[in-house]
């Protein structure tokens, strides 16, 4: 977790170290929670390119298990009892794996297509072999079972700066409505780097952009040496 108050001190220090643009406490939280949103999509992204290299270079299997830690604290899971059909949880992002059934066989996910499709008895799920699938913001079992667990990963809090004003200048209130950060410590500089980055596009000050820019490229470079 990172502290939201944090990043805000250090965004706005940067961003007026030569006297630039002001960015209100409104303008923060939007940046924030963009920011923090592309660099927990880029989780998965990447993974998806690391596990896709071939052989077993250690290099590649450090970064999968980097990317995993990161990805590990959003993983939740939510019973169905019984398990036919139910609302998936409102802080879903995407699915994980999902067991059906007593003896917790792992049910393979497949397209609402696909389940319809099932006309055969041959070739319709059985409890030995279960799937599953999402449509809208339902999820659905088959073949129907007295419980199943689905384990998905839940998207980041919206983080929010919560504020109260004095003096006409916005002061930092942590027992108002404050949301800290909810990615790994190891990514404070990107967040910062990234809100930095929109904040210039947003003021249109295109040296500001080039900063972030410059140290959002020095990071990844540390992070890959």
């Amino acid at each position: 977790m990172i502290k939201i108050d944090t990043v805000y001190q250090t965004v706005l220090a940067l961003a007026n170290k030569e006297q630039r643009g002001y960015i209100t406490p409104q303008e923060f939280n939007l940046f924030a929670e963009h920011a923090q949103m592309s660099i927990f999509e880029q989780y998965f992204y990447d993974l998806n390119q690391f596990k896709r290299v071939p052989g077993n270079q250690t290099d590649y299997a450090d970064m999968t298990t980097i990317l995993e830690d990161k990805i590990s604290p959003f993983i939740k899971y939510v019973t169905y009892s019984p398990a036919t059909v139910g609302a998936l949880p409102e802080e879903y992002y995407r699915d994980y794996y999902t067991t059906i059934g007593s003896a917790k066989v792992k049910a393979e996910k497949i397209t609402r297509q696909e389940a319809a499709a099932y006309t055969s008895p041959l070739t319709s799920p059985t409890k030995s072999r279960p799937t599953y699938y999402t449509s809208q913001s339902s999820i659905y079992f088959l073949p129907h079972a007295g419980s199943a667990m689905f384990f998905y990963i839940k998207k980041p809090a919206k983080p929010e700066w919560s504020y109260v004003v004095v003096n006409e200048k916005p002061l930092y209130n942590p027992s108002g409505n404050a949301v800290d950060f909810e990615l790994h410590p190891s990514e404070q500089k990107n967040l910062v780097n990234r809100i930095l980055k929109l904040a210039g596009v947003s003021i249109e000050d295109a040296g500001l952009v080039q900063v972030a820019t410059q140290e959002e490229i020095k990071n990844i470079r540390q992070e890959k040496a």
